[in-house]
């Protein structure tokens, strides 16, 4: 029978494969071309666990689903791809007798849901940091007041000039306490909404990152001009961003890095996007704002806690820069994620335009 004979598969709107003996590909309808990023006339022939690294034990499931005539039901399959994201997805296999087809694999994406559970765990992870960050603020602020304090009526006692140098390190680093103290309070005031252009924005923090880094960066700009005007707190979204493209500078630009004279490239891009949910309510426009770097990527260990606090990969580093940056963003009703892999890192600030609705 001729792949024609699967044609009725075209019009299911999930991703449908079909499979010979040799779990070689027979058919695929137009959604699991979408899925997988290839056309038919490429995918139709190739053995389909080979498509994937690592697959041998999926491959077992489908030869023992052929050889016993029985399907499976698999709720959380991780097909891995070179040079491609990771598909999760459901997956169901049903045993036919049609020609050279013998089973037919319906797959459906999981990222959105994987994507809602993701962003539902940082979002308490977020606000229980902020409250911890809060007591323990407030809690080292007293004590530090009267450390300074102590350390100014002692080198008012002092005589040599050698034993006033101490007292100056106590007074020098409690007041750089205080200041570490008092960003970890900033965060809690509420934004002053108003009309912000977010290329004003990005030309802002371009500014600023070229300031402080005037060699070795480069800052791409990549502009949709015909982005609205979004609501927010002009400077609160400065910061966020700053913070980002900060750290991206610093990764680019650290140790040992960049010895053959070629500058680090920074891209600062926006986006309108379209049916974004964020907080598990649907939003009809958002904007989006991407900060990429070319720079060795976060470390495999920090990935799941690059948002909290006082975690940092630089040394010296407060911790502070991204939890600010989600702080800010989700004062806007926001969302800020990241995809890292050495040579190219992206965080996305996805803001919300207009009015939301629950998703039901």
């Amino acid at each position: 029978m001729s792949p024609a004979a699967f044609s009725g598969l075209d019009l299911l709107g999930s991703a449908v494969v079909v499979l010979d003996g040799a779990l070689r590909v027979v058919h695929v309808n137009p959604a699991a071309e979408h899925l997988l990023e290839a056309g038919a006339r490429h995918l139709v022939g190739q053995r389909f666990p080979g498509m994937f690294a690592g697959a041998v034990a999926f491959e077992a499931k489908l030869r023992d689903a052929i050889a016993k005539n029985w399907g499976f039901w698999d709720q959380a399959l991780e097909l891995v791809r070179l040079g491609a994201p990771t598909l999760h997805l459901n997956c169901l296999a049903t045993p036919i007798e049609s020609g050279s087809g013998r089973l037919v694999l319906e797959l459906r994406s999981i990222d959105k849901h994987l994507r809602a559970e993701r962003e539902e765990r940082e979002l308490n992870h977020a606000t229980a940091n902020r409250e911890l960050i809060r007591s323990l603020a407030h809690e080292i602020k007293n004590p530090l007041g009267g450390l300074r304090g102590s350390a100014q009526l002692l080198e008012r006692e002092l005589d040599r000039a050698d034993l006033r140098e101490y007292t100056q390190v106590i007074i020098k680093e409690a007041d750089r306490l205080q200041l570490l103290m008092d960003r970890l309070l900033t965060p809690h005031r509420p934004p002053h909404v108003d009309r912000v252009n977010v290329h004003e924005v990005c030309e802002r923090v371009r500014s600023l990152v070229l300031a402080e880094f005037p060699q070795g960066v480069r800052i791409v700009r990549d502009y949709d001009a015909s982005l609205p005007e979004a609501e927010g707190d002009r400077e609160q979204l400065i910061q966020a961003v700053l913070n980002i493209a900060r750290n991206a500078a610093q990764a680019i630009l650290g140790p040992g890095r960049r010895a053959n004279g070629v500058p680090g490239e920074i891209q600062l891009v926006t986006r309108i996007a379209r049916s974004v949910t964020i907080a598990r309510r649907q939003h009809r426009l958002a904007l989006e704002l991407q900060v990429i770097d070319d720079g060795p990527g976060i470390p495999h260990e920090l990935r799941e806690r690059v948002f909290h606090p006082l975690v940092s990969g630089r040394e010296g580093g407060s911790g502070l820069g991204l939890t600010l940056a989600q702080t800010y963003v989700q004062h806007h009703h926001g969302l800020i994620e990241y995809e890292s892999r050495p040579g190219r890192t992206v965080f996305n600030i996805v803001l919300p335009l207009g009015r939301s609705r629950p998703k039901p």
